[in-house]
This record gives C-alpha cells, sequence and structure tokens, in this order.
C-alpha cells in the first residue's frame, strides 16, 4: 500500500475537452454521489492545467492540502471517489519524492449519465424522488416543433472547395471513462447455468457484460438470479437484448420487493452528508462507522454476522423507503433503540422516533445521537418525577455524557470497542 505524502509530486495531464457545462454537470449531476471535497479535487486539478497546455507544471501534495484545506488522507479518498466515477485516471512511480500523474477525463454528458443504470439509481437514492425529477427536467432537451418546416442546411461540400489539408498535430478530442468495477457475477457459472444451444461465443460480449455487472450491483442480485432473468432476454440469434435485460431486471426486483425501486438497504450514508474526516476520538470514529456502513451491515453486525429476520429487513426498508431517514440515521437509530429495549427492534418503538426524526428533518449521523441523548434525559427526567423512583439509565456508550468520562466501566469501555472493531 502507498502512502500519499505532502512532498510527493504530480501533474496533471489533460485528456478531454473541457467546458464551463463540464463544471455544471460535475456540481449538479456528480457531487450528491462522490462528495463535495471529490469535486473540489476535480476542479482544483482542472485548474492546475494551464488554459493553452495539455500538461501541467509539478506540484507538491502539500498544495493541494493548501488549496483544500484537508489531510492527504482526506484528499486521497476524494480521488479514489474521482478514479470509481470516471473522472481520474492515477499513475505512480516510486522515488524520491514519489511521482503522480493524474490524468483528467470528461464527465457524461446528462443523456449519458441519466442513461446510466448505476449513476442513475445511485443519484436517485442519494438526493430522493423530488430533487431528482426536477434535475432530469433542467436536462430535458427542448424540442422545437418542425413538422411545418423544410430543412436547407447546405452540405459542406456545397460552400467548400475540395483541399489538400494537413494535420500536424493529433487534435485532443473530447473523452469521457468508462465505469470499472470488479464483476458482480460469476460469469462462467452464469454460462454454464444456461442451457446449450441458447447462447454462443458473442452473448457475453464486453458491453453485454458491463451492462450485467451493473444490473446486478444495482439490484443487488446473485449470479443465479441474473441467470433467470437473462433466460428471459436471449432471442433466436443468442443475443441478449439489452433493453429487455434492463426492463426484466427492473420487473424482476419490482416483483420480489411490492413495486419498489431498488433497496437502500445495501447503501451507505451519502458522501455529501458525511462529517469531515480527521476526528480520531472514540465518538468521531462511531459517526464514521455509522456514515460508512450500510444498514444491512449494520443489523447484520448484531445479529453476530447472522442473518437479519426477515421481519427486521422489512422494518430498515421502511425507516428508507417509507420514512426516507438516511443510511447512518438508520445505524443510530437501530443502535438506540436496541439498547433501550433489550435488543429489540419494537416497531411501534422504532416508528415512534423515526416519525420525530423526519419531522425534525434528521439527516446526518452527528444530529440523530444528539436528539438521541437529548429525547433520553428529557425522557429519563420526566419518568423519575412521576414515579419518584430510580430509572434505568441504560443508554448507548456513545452518548456524550457517557463517552467523556474517563471512567467507563470494562463492559462499557468494550462495548465501544467492539462497535469500532467491526468496522475498522
Amino acid at each position: 500500500m502507498v502512502t500519499l505524502l505532502p512532498a510527493d509530486k504530480y501533474i496533471v495531464v489533460n485528456k478531454t475537452i473541457l467546458t464551463e457545462q463540464d463544471r455544471k454537470n460535475i456540481v449538479s449531476l456528480y457531487e450528491p454521489i462522490i462528495g463535495s471535497l471529490a469535486v473540489s479535487l476535480y476542479l482544483t486539478l482542472w485548474r492546475d492545467l494551464d488554459r493553452y497546455t495539455f500538461v501541467s507544471v509539478d506540484y507538491t501534495h502539500h498544495h493541494l492540502m493548501t488549496i483544500l484545506k484537508n489531510n492527504l488522507e482526506s484528499i486521497k479518498r476524494a480521488r479514489e471517489s474521482l478514479e470509481a466515477a470516471g473522472l481520474l485516471r492515477t499513475f505512480f512511480q516510486s522515488g524520491e519524492p514519489n511521482n503522480y500523474v493524474y490524468e483528467l477525463y470528461s464527465p457524461m454528458n446528462p443523456k449519458e449519465f441519466f442513461a446510466n443504470p448505476i449513476f442513475n439509481v445511485v443519484l436517485y437514492n442519494n438526493i430522493g424522488a423530488t430533487e431528482y425529477e426536477l434535475l432530469k427536467k433542467e436536462y430535458a432537451p427542448v424540442e422545437v416543433p418542425l413538422k411545418d418546416y423544410q430543412e436547407i442546411t447546405a452540405l459542406f461540400d456545397d460552400v467548400f472547395k475540395s483541399s489538400n489539408i494537413q494535420v500536424g498535430f493529433e487534435a485532443i478530442g473530447r473523452t469521457t471513462l468508462p465505469l470499472n468495477m470488479q464483476d458482480q457475477v460469476d460469469f462462467d457459472l452464469l454460462m454454464s447455468s444456461l442451457p446449450r444451444g441458447l447462447i454462443n461465443e458473442r452473448t457475453f460480449n464486453k458491453r453485454v457484460r458491463e451492462l450485467i455487472n451493473n444490473l446486478s450491483f444495482v439490484y443487488n442480485l446473485d449470479t443465479l438470479k441474473m441467470s433467470e432473468i437473462i433466460r428471459l432476454t436471449i432471442n433466436e440469434k443468442g443475443s441478449i437484448d439489452k433493453e429487455s435485460l434492463r426492463l426484466q431486471t427492473r420487473k424482476y426486483y419490482q416483483y420480489n420487493n411490492h413495486g419498489k425501486l431498488p433497496t437502500l438497504v445495501y447503501r451507505a450514508q451519502p458522501e455529501y452528508l458525511k462529517s469531515p474526516t480527521g476526528d480520531m476520538s472514540k465518538k468521531g470514529r462511531i459517526i464514521e462507522v455509522f456514515e460508512n456502513t450500510t444498514p444491512y451491515d449494520f443489523l447484520k453486525s448484531k445479529y453476530n454476522n447472522g442473518n437479519p429476520t426477515p421481519r427486521d429487513l422489512k422494518l430498515l426498508e421502511y425507516l428508507l423507503v417509507d420514512v426516507e431517514l438516511k443510511p447512518a440515521v438508520v445505524n443510530v437509530l437501530v443502535d438506540y433503540v436496541l439498547k433501550k429495549n433489550n435488543n429489540k427492534l419494537n416497531t411501534s418503538f422504532v416508528e415512534t422516533i423515526a416519525g420525530q426524526w423526519k419531522r425534525l428533518g434528521i439527516e446526518t449521523a452527528k444530529d440523530a445521537m444528539e436528539v438521541a441523548e437529548k429525547e433520553h434525559k428529557k425522557y429519563t427526567s420526566k419518568l423519575k418525577k412521576e414515579t419518584k423512583k430510580e430509572v434505568s439509565n441504560e443508554m448507548p456508550v456513545w452518548f456524550d455524557e457517557k463517552i467523556g468520562k474517563e471512567n467507563l466501566t470494562a463492559t462499557e469501555e468494550q462495548e465501544l470497542e467492539n462497535i469500532l472493531k467491526k468496522y475498522e
């Protein structure tokens, strides 16, 4: 693993034609997915390129730290987000100091972006239905009715004479990178599960494999489930109809999920709602766990990595899809309720808290933790006054009041460390 140092040098290579429209697309379409720091890094690398050259001068990574006002670990994560989104390629050369080359690529145009099965769904999940529809309308092409018009556009050879024009350099073109991810399905198993004679050597070409991978990722389907769907989309020539595959996959998912869109229980907190990195306190590390763990994996950890019951999964789905709580907020709620309710996810208790947090507009782990602690104190205080008895003060170890004390009990200290170790 390469350690990034402030003295390490880099240059930026422009592999595309970048426009002001690209700047708008990066902010509007990509930022909800990759986060504000990744966008700032992209725009900074863009600025590092001189307007009239394709290669920047040498910079150190301390330059990025100064401009972005962030630590190198956070900048590295932002860089990896750009790489994952197809906006950047990174090359490394070991030395004293180390050297990096950052190749900058264009974002997808809006039409490509909304047609992409991963970007389209993740954007929807991150910003919600209302804002998503507004964004689609903003980028919808303008159509002027031309039925009663006749086109009279001149052709090139009607206007210009033929000549021997020679270009002395290879002009740079607009270039985007395809999304690059590991196979989500086992293609050997997939092909062996299909009847002989149904497919041929051209059935699973590169584009079809990419589409299958993307759909499998978005809809969280394993190899054998994808095999069932693919059987319905192969034509008499042994080719897979890509549009039919998209449609059948969506229909399969909705049929098995009561007509809902792809489940969010396997998605972590959107980047733009995460806390700034670098807080290494115990509470800061717990917030990082809540933000970077999917609700499914978080709940699974409470089962000692066994599979959650269908009832509990349905409750997660309700919180994320129907109430539209953010993933990190759901993790906080689950942790709080299990602690307060003897390790039971009581539906009515969960729904009561979820409704309150939704009305309060809680979207971050930090805010959810603060409101949970505040409500707990209010409830216990009221109960003490009404009953005149001691009330059990059982509460999560991440409450400020407890986590700040040096005299945590051995059990509480162990519980705190267990939360952290499961995901570090």
